[in-house]
């Protein structure tokens, strides 16, 4: 036994995601590391198990027995550690009386989180407040894994039936493009213009989201081209200026994109984005959420 007691958390989580995956490259860009680093935890920890987990196939990868075993236990493990931190983070989170506020994007829009922030203060002024800034490969910017209390999201959220939300802000999508576009020369773009470009997406972890910065719903059952994946802000801006497609952006979030060589257009032939305040509906009832929650109240009803 005593051979398997320095086995880490993330190498169980690097097993784990190459064997969903079963393909190095797909499984690295996946967990945000270099496939040769990903490959080297892989052999750390075959070699402390004493046994192969995969087999390299042309294909990519494939499970060994020894892995096939290992697996269910692994996905046991991980999300028994998730429950256990999440447990964790509520207990810290009532000691301190702090809300933990998630986001993926910085709200900017015009003060929304300052005005947010002061009417909240003045209803819980015993309470703080944390901004977690969450990656772009979890639509719910940490309520899915309970590392945040509230967070604001992009709707659609992933399993939507475990969330309440107040949408604080419903914007135009615009489209980024290359300053040196042909089409940026337009005041105003069609979809139907747009759809055979190459779109920049967000990660697949992103579901629904990322289907509708794609605009899933106006392409009539057609396939978009995918130029390039995009996991921030910066890689968004990186990709427009290399060329290696278009995407849609909310009008509030244009000015983080548009900087030298990147434009934004108005797009015609389809529907806004939505912004909202998103919370488990399991915590509903707790008093930091619910003042969270009010103090957004007056930004949704400005909509």
């Amino acid at each position: 036994m005593a051979m398997t007691t320095d086995v880490h958390m993330r190498e169980l989580r690097y097993f784990a995601t190459v064997a969903e995956e079963l393909h190095f490259t797909r499984a690295a860009e996946r967990l945000y590391v270099s496939q040769p680093a990903l490959s080297k935890q892989i052999r750390a920890l075959e070699k402390q198990l004493g046994v192969e987990l995969f087999r390299r196939t042309p294909q990519g990868a494939a499970l060994t027995e020894a892995g096939a075993a290992l697996l269910p236990y692994a996905h046991r493990v991980l999300a028994e550690w998730e429950r256990g931190a999440a447990a964790v983070a509520e207990v810290r989170a009532a000691q301190r009386g702090t809300l933990v506020v998630g986001m993926s994007t910085s709200p900017g829009r015009g003060g929304l989180l300052p005005a947010i922030r002061s009417r909240f203060t003045a209803a819980e002024p015993q309470a703080s407040v944390r901004l977690r800034q969450a990656s772009w490969d979890d639509p719910t910017a940490g309520l899915a894994d309970g590392t945040v209390d509230v967070a604001f999201v992009w709707l659609p959220l992933p399993g939507a039936e475990e969330y309440d939300w107040t949408v604080v802000a419903e914007e135009p999508r615009l489209v980024a493009l290359p300053a040196t576009h042909p089409l940026a020369a337009r005041t105003e773009i069609d979809f139907a213009d747009l759809a055979g470009e190459p779109f920049l997406a967000l990660p697949r972890s992103a579901g629904p989201l990322r289907d509708h910065w794609l605009a899933l719903d106006a392409r009539g059952g057609a396939e978009p081209r995918i130029g390039a994946e995009v996991a921030s802000t910066e890689e968004t801006y990186e990709a427009l200026v290399a060329g290696l497609g278009v995407c849609l952006v909310a009008s509030g979030n244009v000015p983080l994109v548009s900087l030298g060589g990147v434009t934004a257009r108005p797009v015609r032939g389809i529907g806004p984005s939505r912004y909202a305040l998103a919370w488990r509906r399991a915590d509903a009832a707790r008093p930091l959420v619910r003042a969270y929650a009010e103090a957004c109240r007056p930004a949704a009803e400005g909509r």
